[in-house]
């Protein structure tokens, strides 16, 4: 099942919007190649979180105004 910004896990719902964004997009191209609903959502609320350990918001701000 895929899943958007609304409809999302259970399980995704205290992670920040800007992570479970990100966490979203990751488990449904999980979904897309294969992988089992709880792998997915697993898999890629970790890399989500480690995505944002890794990018900054003030860095996404500075680099949208340069747009």
């Amino acid at each position: 099942m895929p899943w958007d910004k609304h409809d999302y896990p259970p399980s995704m719902k205290n992670l920040e919007p800007r992570v479970r964004e990100k966490a979203v997009d990751i488990a449904n191209a999980l979904l897309r190649d294969g992988y089992e609903e709880g792998r997915s959502i697993a898999i890629a609320t970790s890399q989500a979180e480690e995505w944002n350990n890794n990018h900054p918001a003030e860095q996404d701000k500075k680099t949208t105004k340069h747009k």
